[in-house]
């Protein structure tokens, strides 16, 4: 691999673009390689702006936070600089080509020799390492021109700001560890300092006698509170609203507190369990029935949902078949088609009260799965070792993966980039074929304003597609929220819409890792933000189970065991109550939001699951209470019931949903 290119797409793409302008920072981060500071076997995934483990609890900071704090501190050629948090010694890598001389502060002793030894093998002679207290500073070596710190304190240590030198510049995140923000403290005379506030992050904490104890909970489970009842688990169990079953009608009716809403959006931790879309069918039925909503939306394609729309709506469906590609079993299985068959009914029964008909909507962006396989296929015929590596990389595009997409080894490939023409040319037509299909009829405005804007779109979104990253995700999430808007404009101020989708899409990306490590945003932060009093997050989750699942992308749909859920879960604090079945209302309980509020792990499972790297592939850090306004839980849950062709059935098309 081409590191030093890499070294120089992370500066275009992942700091210039977002506002580094420092040349000083961006020149140092040209120069070190951040492949010598990672874990072995992450070196492919140095150059991802993202955060990566190096024992000890630690990580690297993704490097436009990195850069951020830098440029943030105006480091000058003649400085003097003191790092807190040696950890990889990376920033502390940085600083040393940029300033005159950088000292160093690590409290594990292993990370400290570990970034001494880089140090030596790079030649870079003006770094001084120690291990201890970094809350106390360096005072033998004060002042300092500028005091970086690479850990969350609970506020300013009094000693970090004694040791700066007149005009000097401290950059500390300060708060707790849902509530962080970075601080600029500038030192303007001997007992007085100016304080600028640059944002909200994420940091590991610091450990120190002048800010958080050893006993942080990142680190340590909680010592139990002297009275039971006050335990997370304790507290949720309290709070949680148990049901019977999916099919009680106190179920739905659980769901009327969200009635006031215009948008609702319906979760789901996995993309393969029958429990989660038999409970989005019911509280959408309730809904629809009984609080005027009347649009579905869903994470689908926009072709393949016109082709629903028309049938329940009592038009002949025209292309096809729907939902025909990986990962077909999504949409096409028993639970889903009941739902659909339900709709076709309830719009006859509103043509024969001359009521306004349930419309059906795919939110998704231009065929995505079929344009993902479209790229294969050309690959596989011209460079199947490209075609096996891009495989791998489109089943790593989810927000929740810990470990970096594999793209950017894809990338560098003479027989990638030389393919890249040919297969836009390809997802384009395959586009317009389908949308095409979408608007035979010529009478459908809406579709084909939309059809217009797919059209207008598509080149920037297929090369975006084709590389992959965090610009995919959030073009993606950005269209779903586009569309929304324009649904609910053009059906007018009366449009009610309920929205299924995977958790990683509606629950608010703001407090979870996909913000504070790459940057990303989703559907759900988007609707609150621009519905704010008329949108409803709900999550749902499980503790273990079955779920349909590929090991792969394109691979085959199988039955997979789901593993319990981890001790420093979420889901393992709902699994604790003992509870089978429950709904906890996040935004209406003050005291269950404020005890659920603290980042801990959330399980998000997709097409895809890969028990052998649970932890790694399929967790990440969220806050719970601020991510959703409610949470619905099932302990045990069971795989979806995926359809098959029927016997004696002239085409798929006959027996999804037509033929049921």
């Amino acid at each position: 691999m081409d590191m030093a290119r890499l070294r120089d797409r992370m500066v275009e793409y992942h700091l210039m673009r977002r506002g580094i302008r420092d040349r000083s920072v961006t020149r140092a981060m040209r120069t070190v390689p951040r492949e010598k500071f990672v874990a072995p076997g992450f070196e492919e995934f140095a150059y991802e702006d993202a955060p990566l483990a190096i024992g000890e609890g630690q990580t690297i900071s993704q490097p436009y936070i990195v850069a951020l704090m830098l440029e943030k501190a105006n480091l000058d050629a003649g400085d003097k600089v003191l790092e807190v948090g040696t950890g990889s010694g990376y920033a502390s890598a940085l600083i040393s080509r940029i300033a005159r001389h950088v000292y160093s502060i690590e409290r594990h002793e292993r990370l400290a020799l570990q970034a001494r030894e880089r140090f030596e093998q790079l030649g870079y002679r003006n770094i001084d390492v120690r291990i201890g207290d970094g809350s106390k500073g360096w005072a033998k070596t004060a002042p300092f021109d500028a005091i970086i710190v690479s850990a969350g304190a609970p506020e300013v240590p009094a000693a970090l700001k004694e040791q700066l030198d007149l005009g000097g510049r401290l950059i500390i995140p300060v708060g707790q560890d849902d509530q962080q923000r970075l601080k600029r403290i500038t030192r303007t005379g001997a007992a007085t300092f100016e304080e600028e506030d640059l944002g909200g992050v994420f940091f590991v904490p610091l450990i120190g006698e002048d800010a958080w104890t050893a006993a942080h909970p990142m680190y340590t489970p909680a010592v139990p509170p002297s009275h039971p009842e006050e335990t997370p688990d304790a507290i949720i169990a309290g709070a949680a609203e148990e049901f019977s079953s999916i099919n009680d009608k106190s179920f739905a009716a659980l769901f009327d507190r969200f009635a006031e809403s215009r948008i609702i959006l319906l979760g789901e931790s996995t993309h393969g369990t029958s429990e989660f879309y038999e409970a989005r069918a019911a509280i959408s039925r309730h809904l629809v029935e009984h609080h005027g909503f009347n649009m579905i939306a869903v994470e689908a394609d926009w072709p393949d949902a016109a082709m629903i729309d028309r049938w329940i709506n009592g038009k002949a469906p025209t292309g096809g078949p729907a939902f025909s590609r990986f990962p077909g079993w999504m949409w096409r299985n028993r639970e889903f088609s009941q739902f659909v068959g339900w709709m076709h009914d309830e719009n006859d029964r509103r043509r024969a009260l001359q009521k306004d008909a349930i419309r059906f909507y795919g939110l998704d962006l231009y065929n995505m799965a079929g344009s993902i396989r479209s790229v294969l296929d050309y690959l596989e015929d011209v460079s199947p070792e490209t075609a096996r590596v891009a495989k791998e990389r489109y089943g790593c595009l989810s927000p929740w993966q810990s470990h970096p997409a594999t793209y950017g080894r894809a990338v560098l490939t003479d027989a990638y980039r030389s393919c890249e023409e040919a297969v836009l040319k390809q997802c384009t037509e395959l586009l317009a074929r389908s949308l095409d299909h979408t608007i035979s009829d010529g009478d459908d405005f809406l579709n084909a304003a939309q059809s217009a804007r797919l059209l207008a779109a598509a080149e920037r979104y297929y090369r975006v597609m084709y590389y992959g990253g965090s610009q995919a995700w959030n073009l993606r999430d950005t269209y779903m929220a586009d569309t929304v808007e324009h649904l609910l404009d053009f059906h007018g101020r009366a449009a009610k819409i309920i929205i299924w989708a995977h958790n990683s899409h509606i629950g608010d990306a703001r407090y979870t890792e996909m913000a504070a490590a790459r940057d990303e945003l989703n559907l759900g932060q988007l609707c609150r933000q621009r519905f704010d009093a008329m949108t409803s997050l709900i999550g749902l989750g499980t503790h273990s189970g079955e779920v349909i699942a590929a090991d792969d992308w394109d691979g085959e749909a199988e039955k997979k065991r789901i593993q319990p859920s981890l001790p420093q879960s979420y889901e393992r604090l709902c699994h604790d109550t003992g509870k089978p079945r429950f709904l906890l209302d996040l935004k209406g309980d003050e005291e269950l939001h404020a005890n659920l509020v603290e980042q801990r792990l959330q399980r998000f499972i997709g097409v895809i699951y890969r028990p052998e790297t649970e932890r790694l592939s399929h967790y990440m850090s969220t806050s719970l209470s601020r991510q959703y306004d409610a949470f619905l839980w099932f302990d045990e849950t069971h795989a979806l019931s995926p359809l098959l062709p029927q016997e004696g059935a002239k085409t798929d098309q006959e027996t999804f949903p037509f033929g049921l």
